[in-house]
């Protein structure tokens, strides 16, 4: 069995995975309620937060399925809040020694990646390989507030990104969007909310940049669109036409992020087996129906993260240390494995 620790940024979280059943058993420490107030993570509370959760958040794992069955310790090491990702590392390397097994570095990126196949697995373990098989070569979508990128994931599971975003991330830029219009923290769900009362062509914001064969993303520009607009607009006129600017925003991002995945479908000539999105925004209702729609379009099957693994979680630290065995490579730093070494000193 693999133990798992994740603290990349505000989400402390613990998961026990058994390669014959699945993931036995997850639990996290959210901090929202914390930063909520502040508008944002605020890296040095985050990492008071981490020392604080670790230790009973591991207890109940203990308490709960018991640390007799694992030979490994696997971890986040990057990206992330570097004093996050600090805490963890050293409460992962703690326990390898406690309990005298190895310890695997994940990178969060390849956890994301992979979180769209948990639900392959938790189906039918003794038949995943199989079924993975069929669904190789992937095109996969990463939308989280810190990243967004387009990636294949090949039959040798090796993992080769096509494009990222030029400048903001589409979950910043929902943030962002969402502070402009004086809603809550994190942005992306109250926007998603208000949204559904709205108008997604009220307002015409921009889909981000490039001839329609370019893959990278770029979402400043629609912050900027949006900043203007307001100062346009009366306080009382933003009020009354709130649903329609969240709706119209909204749809810009989603529009931006299926046309370049729809272009990378094209590129891909039909070579594609299956599409997948991952990370925080990958619960973003609209975003996952205007994907599923283009994979049906595509006769491919959809693969989207559960909402419990869609965002920074460490069931899909644990699964990404079982699943991704092809070692570190090279494409834009996203290796995974750093074997029980000096490495992690």
């Amino acid at each position: 069995m693999i133990l798992a620790l994740e603290s990349s940024c505000d989400e402390t979280a613990v998961a026990v995975f058994d390669p014959a059943r699945g993931l036995v058993g997850e639990w996290v420490q959210s901090q929202i309620a914390l930063h909520e107030k502040h508008g944002g993570v605020v890296p040095d509370l985050a990492t008071r937060e981490h020392l604080k959760n670790f230790a009973p958040l591991l207890q109940r794992a203990r308490a709960e399925v018991g640390f007799a069955g694992v030979d490994t310790v696997a971890v986040t090491n990057g990206p992330g809040l570097a004093a996050c990702l600090a805490i963890g590392v050293a409460a992962a390397k703690s326990l390898a020694l406690a309990l005298h097994v190895p310890v695997v570095g994940v990178n969060h990126l390849r956890g994301h990646v992979w979180s769209a196949f948990i639900a392959l697995h938790t189906g039918a373990p003794a038949e995943f390989e199989q079924r993975l098989g069929g669904l190789l070569p992937h095109l996969g979508l990463i939308v989280s507030g810190g990243n967004t990128l387009l990636f294949t994931l090949d039959g040798e599971r090796r993992i080769a990104v096509l494009s990222s975003t030029r400048d903001d991330a589409a979950g910043e830029a929902l943030d962002k969007g969402a502070k402009l219009l004086g809603l809550g923290y994190p942005g992306g769900p109250w926007i998603e909310q208000i949204a559904a009362n709205g108008r997604t062509d009220a307002f015409d914001f921009p889909r981000g940049i490039g001839r329609r064969d370019e893959l990278d993303f770029s979402f400043s520009g629609l912050k900027t669109s949006l900043r203007y607009l307001l100062e346009k607009m009366s306080a009382d006129d933003v009020r009354k036409q709130l649903p329609d600017l969240c709706a119209s925003y909204q749809q810009a991002v989603v529009d931006a992020l299926v046309r370049k995945t729809r272009a990378a479908l094209r590129q891909g000539e039909g070579r594609f087996r299956s599409l997948g999105l991952s990370g925080g925004v990958a619960n973003n209702r609209p975003l996952r129906a205007a994907l599923e729609l283009e994979a049906g379009r595509d006769r491919i099957p959809f693969l989207a993260a559960q909402p419990v693994h869609a965002g920074d979680n460490a069931g899909m630290i644990a699964f990404a240390a079982w699943a991704d065995r092809t070692g570190v490579d090279s494409t834009a730093g996203m290796g995974l494995r750093i074997e029980p070494s000096a490495a992690l000193a």
